[in-house]
């Protein structure tokens, strides 16, 4: 029920005083059926640290505009294209280097398309504090599943998934990338749980939107501290 009903004078309400109706006992019943236990994680930003920051780094290293990567990505339509049938799994790694490189060569930054994307993660590294967190998760019987867009080679070279999570949804193997509500349905049916029952995590407010459109709460990763107190203080996960 959205806030704008429960605004509304309700005909439906019994006359007597504070007697809930058949709907409203329907749906505290549901809620209740749907107490948040399961967590989806998002890897890179997140496991890893700035995504962001790397790219921008990488930027520095060309010598020019250090946002130039982040700028081509996100507002350059054939960078844009290039990324998403990358991370969609229609082109291959070495599809995208050489197409990205032309882009950024395009652009005045002169760079070789062969390991181009390792170079562009080379700033990021693996956020324990995070590992440990999802650790306590399990370890408290709460099923956790990833859910990453992937990226280049090797970006999740030095972590054992099958240690951080129950599940792994990489977009490249299933074809769909955050922030479409197929992936986060894909990952909640491999889980076995309904959407109301989950939590994404992801460090990025569009796909944190996306799981949001079939029912998923949001926490916006900053760091594993807040993340922690986050999944606590707003959703009862504690561990």
């Amino acid at each position: 029920m959205s806030a704008a009903e429960w605004a509304q004078p309700d005909c439906s309400r019994s006359p007597e005083l504070g007697k809930p109706t058949q709907r409203e006992v329907d749906t505290v019943s549901n809620v209740a059926k749907r107490a948040r236990t399961a967590v989806l994680v998002d890897f890179g930003g997140v496991i890893t640290s700035s995504v962001l920051r790397a790219f921008t780094q990488f930027g520095a290293s060309l010598g020019g505009d250090p946002r130039l990567p982040l700028d081509l990505l996100g507002r350059d339509q054939p960078s844009r294209t290039l990324l998403a049938d990358h991370e969609c799994g229609r082109i291959d790694i070495e599809s995208f280097e050489r197409g990205f490189a032309e882009r950024l060569r395009v652009h005045g930054a002169d760079v070789p398309a062969e390991g181009l994307t390792a170079r562009m993660q080379a700033g990021m590294s693996i956020d324990r504090d995070m590992l440990a967190l999802l650790g306590d998760l399990r370890a408290a019987s709460h099923p956790v599943a990833l859910v990453s867009n992937s990226f280049g080679t090797g970006t999740y070279d030095g972590v054992d998934l099958a240690a951080v999570a129950d599940v792994v949804v990489i977009s490249a193997e299933v074809g769909i990338r955050k922030p479409s509500r197929r992936i986060y349905v894909i990952a909640c049916e491999r889980l076995g749980i309904h959407p109301e029952e989950a939590v994404m995590i992801d460090d990025l407010q569009q796909n944190l939107d996306g799981a949001a459109r079939i029912g998923i709460g949001g926490v916006l990763h900053t760091g594993a501290a807040d993340t922690r107190r986050q999944l606590a203080e707003r959703f009862g996960i504690t561990v």
